[in-house]
């Protein structure tokens, strides 16, 4: 897929939708002694988020992993659909899209790893991070320059948001 044609698949874009660990985090966690989970996140995702919610297009977390920061994060962030510990993400995303009343080909989907690969093979424009697995980066029509975790998030908002103003202007 040429930079024309994923920027036109873009401009119709609806819904956004995010892996956490390896694409808003580094893939990486910490565990206490007393079992407390803690993440990094960047700010600069959360502001792409927030433009991209601004913007009019849905955003939404699907995660393999139940996590209480995730949870606190999304809704400090105003994102609505949080999804997880999904052992089945697509059936999840399926879900969302009927009760949002889309097509998975208005959908987006950035993820990591293996697990993401049947729900990228879903949406209309699968996206990944610049250190996924080489499976993902073969098969998506765009990987990010950052690394999860490093403004990867940003840089898809920022896409997206642009590839829409241009279609809409032009």
């Amino acid at each position: 897929m040429s930079a024309v044609d994923w920027e036109s698949a873009l401009a119709g874009v609806r819904l956004v939708a995010l892996d956490v660990d390896g694409v808003l985090t580094d893939g990486r966690f910490y565990l206490s002694d007393e079992g407390v989970e803690t993440k990094a996140f960047s700010t600069r995702d959360g502001h792409g988020i927030r433009r991209l919610l601004a913007a009019g297009v849905e955003v939404a977390v699907i995660s393999g992993r139940a996590s209480r920061a995730v949870e606190h994060r999304m809704q400090e962030l105003g994102v609505r659909h949080v999804f997880l510990g999904c052992a089945d993400k697509v059936t999840a995303f399926e879900q969302l899209t009927v009760s949002l009343g889309m097509e998975a080909r208005e959908c987006v989907y950035i993820g990591d790893d293996l697990p993401d690969l049947p729900l990228m093979r879903k949406v209309g424009f699968p996206v990944t991070v610049a250190d996924a697995a080489v499976e993902l980066r073969d098969f998506c029509p765009f990987t990010t320059h950052a690394a999860g975790g490093h403004g990867a998030v940003r840089e898809l908002c920022d896409l997206v948001i642009a590839s829409r103003a241009r279609h809409q202007q032009g």
